[in-house]
Order: structure tokens, then C-alpha cells, then sequence
């Protein structure tokens, strides 16, 4: 069984979106291991993004990010991490697949479809592993 971390971001709270999405997810198949709902601070959001830090884009994310509290998921399932790729779809709302959660919630509007996208999603296992323990402590995740 495979774990990812999601990030229901500020535009799926403010959206009331939350409910729905994790609706999909459950009909999915995918099993709930812990959730919670956080405000994101600017030094949790700077080891996140690392990769992107340095991009001039950097502020908008992080000021967009702490916008509203996010929620956090870790889900579970066989082949969980391409399958939750597939479901959210593409990173800009405007060119992902029609029936993906990208492309009937995230924004539409030119500027923000790639960030007001509705979830961030683990792209691989290792960063799976690393991102679940930045948001989760070990006894936060249960597995029965």
C-alpha cells in the first residue's frame, strides 16, 4: 500500500470544496490515514517550496497559501500516487482533463488556474515520504 500527502488549498476551503473532494477521494477507494486542518506558516511553506523559493512567482504562492487555512490528508491505496495525478489532473486548471477535480473546481481565470488549483498532491514516493512527515507526526497517521 502506497501513502501520498494532499493539500486541500485555500481556494478549496474558501470554495467550500473540502467535503466534496474528499468525497471523490473516498469513491475512489482511497482510505483516510490522518486529516487536519492547519494555517501554514511562512517557515513550513519555505521548506516545502523549496524548489521553487528562488522564482520571482515565489510570493504570490506563499501569500495565496496562507490565505486561509489548508487542509491535510494522508490517503492510502495500491498505486495511490499516480492514480490521485490522474484525478486531480494537470497543474493548470485551463489544460487539465475534462472529470478531473483540476478541471471542474480549480480557477479558470488566466493568472491563477495553475496555483488556485484546488490540491497539491505528492509526485513521487520519496517526496510522499518527506512531505507526510513535515505536515504529520508518526502518531497523527493511523493505519487501521
Amino acid at each position: 500500500m502506497e501513502k501520498t500527502l494532499i493539500l486541500l488549498k485555500p481556494d478549496c476551503v474558501q470554495k467550500k470544496l473540502v467535503g466534496k473532494v474528499i468525497a471523490r477521494f473516498e469513491e475512489a477507494g482511497f482510505t483516510i490515514r490522518a486529516a487536519k486542518m492547519i494555517q501554514l506558516t511562512d517557515e513550513l511553506l519555505r521548506e516545502h517550496y523549496a524548489h521553487i523559493a528562488q522564482f520571482p512567482f515565489y510570493a504570490d504562492v506563499e501569500s495565496f497559501m496562507k490565505e486561509s487555512p489548508v487542509v491535510a490528508l494522508v490517503l492510502e491505496a495500491d498505486g495511490i500516487i499516480d492514480a490521485m495525478r490522474v484525478m486531480l489532473g494537470v497543474t493548470d486548471c485551463l489544460e487539465a482533463a475534462p472529470g478531473t477535480i483540476r478541471a471542474e473546481l480549480g480557477s479558470k481565470e488566466e493568472g491563477k488556474n495553475k496555483m488556485c488549483n484546488i490540491a497539491h498532491a505528492s509526485d513521487s514516493d520519496e517526496a510522499a515520504k518527506v512531505e507526510i512527515a513535515r505536515f504529520f507526526s508518526e502518531d497523527e497517521i493511523f493505519n487501521r
